[in-house]
């Protein structure tokens, strides 16, 4: 069996206005890669886009059905993500003890973060096989000039394949290589369930501004759809790095929790305005009722979707077909 592994960051060590940094690794087999790629290309196709998913991109819901069947056909598949949080004060200090300049301690993390998610995702490889025959991995990451100054494709190879042989385990990296992001359906499906993860951990949707509010529509149909949050707290694993030899394993559900409940009771007065405006004027018209909402044209969809709603035929029924 061949299998993929792929590697992206979210905010940097170093960036003093930013609390944590992120990182976050996404495993399957080459087949249902191969099968989710093609699935997500013809999602592409029919919404007539060639954009890249990028979920800090997505400040306007007129790509709201792209969006959510890529992510619904993803969270659906064979899914493992694993992603990392470093608190940028905490490694900070860490290095300033042990005399380590930024660069220095970014390069240490560059290495030795991605090798810890790779190994939650390889540790039981041998239970996706049915014999003991080895199964082979690649390693993908986004191209970034730290990483060829590091030459860290070379160097993940070597201690993927160090922990492979010192534990035993049924794998073997057999090589590491960096991709365009605007050409890998993979890493902008890594980027855009990280994006969401680091949206519900730091509770960006209590922000409230239009771009905050589109996010938070698109994340909740997605949610609500079968049984995905049920796959989503299942499928992606979320750790803390707290400076000691082990990760922090977080319940990702205390996260959801919040989500669902704050954006719940945000839907029903919502929702409770737009009955008060449909009970007197039934026949309005869509662009009217979107004035009177005091929505923008960058969130007509979020509006239909209540209507529909109200109409009891589902909100994410128009996203379906």
């Amino acid at each position: 069996m061949n299998y993929l592994i792929y590697f992206d960051e979210s905010n940097k060590i170093d960036q003093f206005n930013e609390r944590f940094s992120y990182y976050g690794a996404y495993g399957a087999s080459d087949k249902s890669l191969a099968e989710i790629v093609k699935i997500i290309r013809k999602i592409y196709i029919d919404n007539h886009s060639k954009s890249e998913l990028h979920f800090t991109k997505y400040t306007k819901d007129t790509n709201i059905k792209k969006y959510f069947k890529t992510l619904n056909a993803v969270i659906t598949s064979e899914l493992r993500i694993n992603i990392l949080i470093v608190n940028n004060e905490d490694a900070l200090s860490s290095a300033a003890r042990l005399g380590l300049n930024t660069e220095e301690l970014r390069n240490l993390f560059y290495i030795k973060i991605p090798e810890r998610l790779f190994y939650g995702l390889t540790r039981d490889l041998s239970d996706l096989t049915k014999d003991d025959k080895l199964v082979s991995v690649k390693l993908k990451i986004d191209n970034n000039e730290e990483y060829e100054k590091l030459n860290l494709n070379e160097k993940l190879v070597e201690q993927m394949n160090a922990h492979a042989a010192y534990r035993n385990k049924n794998y073997r990296v057999m090589k590491s290589i960096t991709l365009d992001s605007k050409k890998s359906i993979p890493l902008q499906i890594i980027d855009t369930f990280m994006g969401i993860v680091v949206f519900l951990i730091e509770k960006s949707y209590m922000d409230n501004t239009n771009s905050t509010i589109i996010k938070s529509d698109l994340i909740y149909r997605v949610l609500i759809e079968k049984a995905n949050i049920y796959r989503f707290q299942k499928q992606i694993k979320l750790f803390e790095w707290t400076g000691s030899e082990e990760l922090k394993e977080i319940n990702i559900g205390d996260y959801l929790s919040s989500f669902i409940v704050y954006k719940s009771n945000y839907d029903i007065e919502e929702i409770t305005k737009m009955k008060d405006i449909l009970l007197t004027n039934p026949s309005i018209k869509t662009k009217d009722l979107r004035n009177i909402m005091g929505y923008p044209n960058t969130r007509r969809n979020q509006l239909l979707g209540y209507k529909n709603h109200i109409e009891g035929i589902g909100r994410n029924s128009f996203l379906l077909n």
